[in-house]
């Protein structure tokens, strides 16, 4: 492949520490260029229109807005961006939800640099890179495609899913039609046809069923059920 002038890289990922060591890692590779950081998906979706990269390197399990939604949104509204997925989680549904969303390539956190520097050159010229483990998850021993089962998130619209991930982190009813600028009643809509989507019956399995499908930080929990001073439940 012919390149004429550097990548320009935007990082998105929640952890300061880990885009600061991957910053100084990709800045060792002379012809990619990290010209931004985000810490979350919307976040992500802000610098792409302000610094126009090649490509993203997309975590998944963030604030806000998820990266899989991110990735969406992104490859969306902007086609000639490309993202490539870097997480440390690798099920087949995962990697499914990314790749349906527009990402151009899968790479675990743990692959080798030089690894991670072919994807990221591969999917920015419009290839598409998985790693091995991604790969085992989506093709069988014949090498033919794995077809995924459609679950009942598949059902959702884009702007259910915006609300289910907003009310997993905690927000009340009337700041999620606050953050999305719709009425308190438009919301309570949203929010009665993903739980019956989804078979949910009240706040607690809607966070148990986000935690489970990557859509929030495990953490949340702990934050959500606030215990009394000197009260411990099991985690």
């Amino acid at each position: 492949m012919t390149v004429t002038r550097k990548l320009r890289l935007l990082l998105c990922d929640d952890h300061a520490l880990f885009r600061a060591g991957m910053k100084a890692v990709l800045s060792e590779q002379p012809l990619l260029d990290v010209v931004g950081e985000a810490a979350d998906g919307q976040a992500a979706l802000i610098e792409v229109e302000r610094l126009h990269p090649d490509l993203v390197l997309m975590d998944i399990e963030m604030p806000r807005l998820n990266g899989v939604e991110a990735t969406r949104r992104i490859t969306q509204a902007r086609p000639e961006v490309k993202v490539l997925i870097l997480t440390m989680y690798v099920e087949d549904e995962l990697v499914a939800r990314c790749l349906e969303a527009g990402a151009g390539g899968y790479v675990i956190k743990d692959a080798p640099v030089s690894q991670l520097a072919y994807a990221v050159e591969t999917v920015a010229a419009g290839g598409r890179y998985l790693s091995p483990a991604a790969v085992d998850k989506m093709i069988d021993h014949r090498g033919q495609p794995i077809e995924r089962t459609r679950t009942r998130y598949d059902l959702l619209t884009n702007r259910e899913r915006e609300v289910l991930k907003l009310l997993a982190d905690g927000l009340t009813i009337k700041e999620v039609a606050t953050r999305l600028d719709r009425s308190v009643k438009t919301a309570e809509v949203h929010k009665y046809n993903l739980m019956q989507k989804l078979a949910l019956h009240d706040r607690g399995e809607l966070i148990k069923y986000a935690i489970a499908h990557r859509l929030v930080q495990v953490p949340v929990f702990d934050d959500l059920m606030e215990p009394a001073p000197g009260h411990h439940h099991d985690t």
